[in-house]
């Protein structure tokens, strides 16, 4: 028996590559958030004292989302590199994650997520809606094409 190995296509390392580096920004400013570092949050996310508590009263569901959608991700970035199927899965489990978080922030708590942010990050959490599922579709493509093994 045989078993065909294909070839990794370019657009394979460039969507990685690409994916690993955005991945590494949700990374580094989860960590951060959760190191509790107040420089970084004021000097490299110019948060107010405000806006720095917003983000350690969240739930503990809405930080198991927040946890589920970063690191998914970046999982599923990782897993795509490495040729892997399951970079499929990973990148549904950061879906689940961020349906978590779009759901505390821009339903339950809009109100003051708006009044203390304003819309940019609405905006800005569209955008990582649409990177993650151009990210998943990208992936079940190349299993779909045998490149994910």
């Amino acid at each position: 028996m045989m078993i065909e190995v294909r070839k990794t296509p370019w657009h394979l390392w460039l969507v990685g590559i690409l994916g690993l580096l955005w991945n590494l920004m949700a990374v580094t400013d989860y960590t951060f958030a959760k190191m509790k570092s107040d420089w970084y949050m004021r000097e490299m996310g110019g948060f107010t004292p405000e806006q720095i508590a917003w983000f350690g009263d969240f739930p503990l569901w809405a930080n198991i989302g927040w946890a589920l959608g970063v690191w998914g991700s970046f999982l599923g970035t990782i897993l795509l590199l490495m040729r892997s199927r399951h970079a499929v899965t990973a990148f549904l489990v950061s879906a689940a994650g961020l349906l978590l978080m779009t759901i505390y922030q821009l339903v339950l708590k809009k109100d003051e997520f708006m009044g203390l942010f304003g819309p940019g990050p609405m905006y800005f959490t569209l955008v990582i809606w649409v990177i993650l599922i151009a990210l998943f579709v990208y992936a079940r493509r190349q299993v779909a094409a045998g490149v994910l093994r």
